[in-house]
């Protein structure tokens, strides 16, 4: 995990990594495991010939896998089975991969009486859309673990008039702006928490688990979570400047609005500092099954000009019912990775 993140901020820095290096005598067994070849152990379908609108059950198993993906219904689990409607006669392709490039494929075929084989994922398509999920308050539920966050994707454009997605600084506050030394290896190297909304920019996932009067959003970077109450609580009049803030929720039809204040001085965002006058107002939603939509809107009238704000997307990880456990070894001088 602590080497996947360096590795990603190098290849964000533009430099050229160095490949990891054999596991040393006496590795974990688990992180041994990670690094064995992929395979498939089980593709089946039942029954394997219907008549036209019967269902049936598609069922998988793999071993030791990154990636899973059965075509045409896309990203899946590493083990599980799907209640499938298929209107013609269709096959289903399993495709795993795996450290060290491994990689295995298996197929299925349903035969349905009458019908010729689809020439298409969209003929092949029988698998009902899912909706978005609802709790019984009828509010969206947002529960499951989310891929890293992607820029500018996934949403509509930015209507005319909308906030900047640059800040500007108010006269005198060019000291706010972050101008790192040859050697300063950024704000992640130092095991710190990056506050909010840089915790959404790592290259590690997110989970969200939701209940009706309170929202918990999990980072595996670092271990970090907060406990988001939506009973349309007040925050508290003066609270403790902390890492991730103060949070309280509200619903705006389908959209939760986190308001948050209560930060600290010590986390930066986007190449910029900022004063314990801090203010992010979050708003999520689940615009389809797959995909969660965030936008940060950013103040802090003694650094920025006005506010500013931040986009991103996050697509659903079905294949994962949990983030990893994370520990950051904050004990080691990390220049050599950056070829200092």
């Amino acid at each position: 995990m602590k080497f996947a993140f360096l590795l990603a901020v190098l290849i964000a820095a533009g430099q050229q990594a160095a490949p990891p290096a054999p596991p040393p005598q006496g590795e974990s067994p688990y992180r041994i495991a990670g690094r064995l070849p992929v395979r498939i152990m089980d593709l089946k379908v039942e029954p394997a010939s219907i008549e036209p609108g019967q269902s049936v059950t598609l069922s998988w198993a793999t071993e030791n896998p990154t990636s899973v993906t059965i075509d045409p219904i896309g990203r899946v689990a590493p083990r599980g089975q799907e209640k499938l409607t298929p209107q013609v006669t269709t096959t289903y392709t399993l495709s795993v991969t795996g450290a060290s490039n491994s990689s295995d494929k298996r197929s299925v075929t349903v035969v349905v009486k009458g019908t010729k084989p689809a020439t298409s994922s969209a003929d092949a398509a029988s698998k009902v859309a899912k909706s978005v999920p609802r709790l019984s308050d009828g509010h969206p539920d947002f529960s499951g673990v989310y891929g890293y966050g992607a820029g500018g994707r996934g949403g509509p454009p930015p209507a005319p008039g909308s906030l900047p997605t640059t800040p500007v600084l108010k006269p005198g506050a060019e000291k706010f702006k972050i101008a790192r030394a040859a050697d300063d290896t950024g704000q992640y190297s130092t095991c710190m928490p990056p506050g909010i909304p840089q915790s959404f920019f790592v290259p590690y996932y997110i989970q969200v688990v939701q209940a009706s009067k309170q929202i918990v959003i999990a980072h595996e970077y670092l271990n970090l979570h907060r406990i988001i109450p939506t009973d349309g609580r007040p925050h508290p009049p003066d609270p403790d400047p902390s890492w991730m803030g103060n949070a309280v929720g509200r619903w705006e039809g389908d959209t939760l609005v986190v308001d948050s204040i209560g930060y600290n001085d010590k986390t930066e965002i986007n190449g910029y500092r900022h004063t314990e006058s801090l203010h992010v107002v979050e708003r999520i939603s689940r615009p389809n099954f797959d995909t969660l939509q965030y936008e940060a809107t950013i103040e802090d009238p003694n650094v920025f000009a006005g506010p500013w704000v931040i986009r991103r997307t996050f697509p659903l990880l079905p294949e994962y019912d949990s983030i990893n456990e994370f520990v950051c070894e904050n004990n080691r001088d990390y220049k050599p990775l950056f070829g200092k």
